[in-house]
């Protein structure tokens, strides 16, 4: 069942970027991100994600770091994979992406639930990465989830994590700072942080920044 509705996304590139041409009628795309499309499966409590014909490779990567933290209640459970698709749970919620373009506060019993999420794949030695705003997700009942693990098998350390913990106690917690912002700005900021913080150089992360301003 699984694979057929993977079968039936079609990926095309145009101009070396990935364009959905066409899926299942019991499907509903959820997502678009760096290297796969994500559906909803109609009726159901499932989550569907069809790579790219170039980063197919991934699928198996991201089901061997899902089954190896199966056991870790932070994180969706994997139900199937193939040569280019992982079937996972859907998680209903916002993401801390949402939460901040809508005015939701994001309380410190946030960052620690993510912290001891991360903590516990580290014990497993995985080493996680990638870890961003768009996939940390508060569901309904209040729980943390996070998805997007295909890169918690890298060797190096990222310290993605650690810079947005740092801006949330020194810059986020400030009576100053204001609680709602525009997407645009957010995107403006991560774009920043990619080209000039986290591929420049790790010595200089946001979590070891002065934030002088702020003390």
């Amino acid at each position: 069942m699984y694979k057929e509705l993977a079968d039936s996304v079609v990926i095309k590139y145009k101009k070396r970027k990935p364009v959905l041409i066409n899926y299942g009628k019991n499907l509903t795309l959820i997502g678009v991100g760096r290297s796969a499309f994500v559906f909803k499966i109609d009726n159901t409590s499932k989550a569907l994600k069809v790579y790219y014909p170039k980063h197919r490779y991934i699928a198996g990567v991201e089901a061997s770091v899902y089954k190896a933290i199966h056991n870790i209640d932070y994180f969706p459970a994997l139900y199937e994979s193939g040569n280019h698709y992982i079937v996972i749970d859907y998680i209903e919620g916002l993401t801390l992406f949402d939460c901040l373009t809508s005015g939701i506060k994001i309380s410190e019993k946030v960052i620690y639930e993510v912290d001891r999420a991360l903590c516990l794949t580290r014990n497993l030695g995985l080493n996680p990465a990638d870890v961003h705003l768009r996939n940390i997700i508060m569901t309904p009942s209040g729980k943390i989830k996070l998805i997007d693990v295909a890169r918690f098998y890298q060797a190096t350390e990222c310290p993605q994590w650690g810079d947005l913990k740092a801006a949330y106690y020194r810059v986020y917690t400030k009576p100053i700072f204001p609680k709602k912002l525009p997407a645009s700005f957010l995107n403006l900021i991560a774009n920043f942080y990619k080209v000039f913080l986290y591929k420049v150089d790790r010595k200089h992360s946001l979590a070891r920044f002065n934030f002088k301003l702020f003390r």
